[in-house]
């Protein structure tokens, strides 16, 4: 049951970052995006992810995973495409 609430959140978390991607892609400018936020916001999801390994907890590994790369493609974005 626990672990039910977790998966429920991390699809919640996680997907509301496709919004952003998508539309970061589509107009090709990450412009707005702040180089602060995508740095601390990755390393606050990598530490997350790690806690997430040693503890076991597979809700915590998959949110914070796919959510780092979505965050990754944010700063690459910004970085190759922004305009």
């Amino acid at each position: 049951m626990v672990e039910s609430i977790g998966f429920a959140a991390a699809i919640l978390t996680t997907a509301s970052f496709l919004p952003q991607v998508a539309r970061t892609w589509r107009t090709r400018s990450a412009h707005d995006l702040s180089w602060i936020w995508i740095l601390m916001f990755g390393a606050g999801l990598g530490l997350w992810l790690a806690y997430g390994l040693v503890i076991g907890s597979w809700s915590l590994v998959a949110a914070n995973g796919v959510t780092l790369a979505l965050v990754l493609s944010l700063g690459w974005l910004k970085l190759f495409r922004s305009g």
